[in-house]
């Protein structure tokens, strides 16, 4: 006997039911049985190979700041009070005579004022001989080739220590761009005939790391007296060449 169509149409839609039911109770069989812990959630996760290469970037600069370090150094005064007085006289004289060449207050700072006793030993013990005491001036200079002015008046205001020059770049922020620069640029270029030697195309940038091991390289700097040398005049500085690093490592996709 031939079932008419609406009778057809019944039986799928029992048979629709009883597939949907019986998937949901094998679900539920394979949840006790196996203690799989719901909702269940179906990830696709993808890994890139990446390449990384190292690239540096250096850039020369001429320093365009100096500090100075000028003070006056006092041995076996007869009292703390003479001591002072003394370094008190010394270090105005040498900030009037800073100023007189028109360096702020701000670019002069006091690194040391200290006044100490001198122990000498007497009779099988220790007696005070004297004081001793030190004045110390940092100096800031924004034009390197004031220096030999700076050290020259000092000295003349009573200064008899001059402890070193220090040169350096005041503002070096555009340097390192600069470097940096050279370094993306070097990476850049070394990763393309990586890729060309082993015959794989690179895809983009996927991480930047820069690291600047050295910074500014500050080398030692030292006063060279022309009297030494059998000619006149003040001190003669050379500030010399300041090399900027920096060394970045590129990763790029690998495709």
């Amino acid at each position: 006997m031939l079932m008419n169509v609406k009778d057809l149409n019944l039986a799928e839609k029992l048979l629709s039911y009883f597939t949907f039911f019986f998937a949901i109770f094998l679900i539920l069989i394979i949840i006790k049985t196996f203690d799989v812990s719901y909702p269940i959630t179906i990830t696709t996760t993808t890994k890139s190979t990446e390449l990384a290469v190292v690239g540096e970037g250096k850039v020369d600069a001429v320093p365009d700041t100096v500090y100075i370090d000028a003070g006056i150094a006092v041995s076996n005064a007869a009292t703390t009070e003479a001591a002072q007085q003394t370094l008190t006289t010394v270090n105005n004289k040498i900030i009037a005579a800073m100023k007189s060449l028109g360096i702020d207050t701000q670019n002069i700072k006091t690194t040391n004022y200290s006044v100490y006793p001198n122990y000498v030993y007497e009779n099988n013990q220790n007696r005070i001989s004297g004081y001793n005491g030190n004045a110390m001036l940092t100096i800031k200079v924004g034009d390197p080739d004031l220096a030999t002015k700076v050290v020259d008046e000092a000295t003349k205001a009573g200064a008899n220590q001059i402890q070193g020059t220090r040169f350096v770049i005041d503002k070096p922020e555009k340097y390192r761009k600069l470097a940096r620069d050279k370094a993306i640029a070097n990476a850049r270029e070394q990763a393309q005939q990586l890729a060309s030697s082993l015959g794989i195309r690179l895809g983009k940038i996927t991480n930047i790391v820069e690291v600047s091991p050295n910074g500014i390289v500050l080398p030692y700097q030292s006063a060279r007296y022309a009297a030494e040398a059998g000619g006149g005049g003040g001190p003669s500085f050379e500030p010399g060449v300041q090399t900027i690093t920096s060394t970045v490592t590129l990763y790029f996709e690998k495709n």
